[in-house]
């Protein structure tokens, strides 16, 4: 049962008060109180029908009962009380639009970056170095190589599904501005941004999306030595571009002929922060060609993307589409924590590696400032994998979106929608911000009775 979804029958127990509990984490809590000893042990002469016998069955909830006794002179009677915890939000706000003039947050706020390396330098103090574990070393961490497999596949999966999809889910795309909408008819929200927008009062012009408007193709530059020199300027046109999900994956460990990677076998020696020799390997016996883990998948051509034929195979091949959506992601989370990825502040150019590249090619606002240099920062999963928020139509085969009942209606990743209008079941994550559990009224007359 969602949280939005639960109905709490208070009429059982007489003094019991609800109270809204707020946590700085993710999840929301519920606490309800009892402030009478014997009504809480009570027996239940109904069984099935109290509310605590009813809140075990939530599927979606942490329940916990916390008992707090209180000794005084006075006669106080004990207090029970229970929290229940949810672990998705029933409504979270929706992705704030950055303006190109203003620069993305830090993940981490630079004075906390600053304590922490004043804390590092203290202990570090009077205490041998440590030895560098990897891949700060120039190795390969061994249990995140079967992950990249993985990430690398569910990419090429989540691809070829997408070119099938869009045979049989119409996706529009506004020929001025990047936003896109699912669903049999544009939105009739004016809200772009584009060239003339003033002209057209804000609203879109809508045209056949295609792949790279719903799966952003967000490239980096391929290093062979990820522990070698940055890349200069000059070097800008020498050096190939790929994806940068497929740049991690072969930092990580998958190995593709078209882009080969240097693959260390001893660590490498460190002279200082930014200085190091290779090891000798020429004791080392010579390496075997190793076979890959999984076989690597293939992207078909758009001529070979057959669409589904009946609903039950456009369901499926939706199901297929989100395990693999969040397959990829949650992979991915996994290797940016251990493989670095910067981002700049003003731009998406995104840079696989410890520090970013020297190419002077940023043009975003006040670029002339910098030079055309970088403002390099910790990347996000947002960052190397973005997702292209749509707004979420409730009916496909109801009524289109209407202008005045926009603070009514959710939003959710492109791909998410298309899997949801194909007959995909939504996922729990995603349905704080589809706002599932609000009411959309039938008229503007019914909604300005809304308080």
């Amino acid at each position: 049962m969602d949280c939005s979804t639960c109905n709490y029958s208070l009429s059982i127990i007489s003094s019991c008060s609800v109270k809204w509990v707020a946590f700085p984490s993710k999840f929301e809590s519920r606490r309800i109180s009892f402030q009478n000893k014997s009504e809480f042990l009570k027996p239940n002469t109904c069984p099935g029908l109290s509310l605590l016998d009813s809140l075990q069955h939530l599927s979606n909830f942490d329940f916990k009962a916390l008992t707090k006794s209180k000794i005084s002179s006075w006669k106080i009677p004990c207090s029970y009380s229970c929290v229940i915890k949810c672990d998705h939000p029933q409504n979270a706000d929706f992705p704030r639009y950055y303006s190109k003039k203003e620069k993305k947050p830090f993940p981490v706020p630079i004075v906390e970056l600053r304590r922490a390396a004043r804390e590092r330098m203290k202990n570090s103090k009077g205490q041998p170095r440590m030895r560098v574990p990897p891949p700060k070393n120039g190795l390969l961490v061994k249990s995140m190589i079967p992950i990249a497999y993985k990430v690398f596949n569910a990419r090429i999966t989540l691809i070829n599904n997408l070119k099938k999809l869009l045979k049989v889910i119409p996706v529009h795309a506004c020929g001025f501005c990047n936003e896109i909408h699912v669903g049999p008819v544009g939105h009739p929200f004016k809200s772009c941004r584009g060239k003339n927008a003033s002209l057209r009062k804000g609203l879109h012009e809508w045209t056949k999306a295609t792949l790279e408007d719903i799966f952003l193709p967000v490239e980096a530059y391929h290093l062979y030595d990820r522990l070698g020199r940055r890349i200069s300027h000059q070097e800008r046109y020498s050096i190939p571009r790929i994806p940068a999900v497929v740049e991690l994956c072969i930092q990580a460990g998958v190995d593709l002929p078209d882009y080969p990677a240097k693959r260390r076998r001893k660590p490498v020696i460190r002279i200082s922060k930014s200085e190091y020799i290779d090891a000798d390997e020429s004791e080392l016996p010579d390496p075997e060609p190793e076979v890959p883990l999984k076989p690597l998948l293939t992207e078909i051509p758009d001529s070979d993307a057959v669409a589904p034929s009946d609903v039950e195979d456009i369901a499926w091949l939706a199901d297929q589409t989100i395990q693999a959506w969040e397959q990829m992601r949650r992979g991915a989370k996994r290797l940016i924590k251990m493989y670095p990825v910067r981002v700049c502040g003003y731009c998406p150019e995104v840079h696989v590696g410890s520090s970013g590249h020297k190419a002077q090619n940023c043009g975003a606002f006040k670029h002339q400032q910098r030079n055309g240099q970088h403002g390099w920062q910790r990347a996000v999963l947002d960052d190397l994998i973005p997702p292209r928020y749509v707004w979420h139509v409730p009916d496909v085969n109801g009524p289109p979106l209407q202008r005045e009942l926009r603070n009514f209606y959710g939003q959710a990743p492109a791909i998410v929608e298309m899997c949801i209008q194909a007959g995909a079941a939504i996922p729990d994550e995603y349905k704080s911000t589809m706002r599932m559990d609000v009411g959309i009224p039938l008229d503007i007359k019914e909604a300005e009775m809304v308080v």
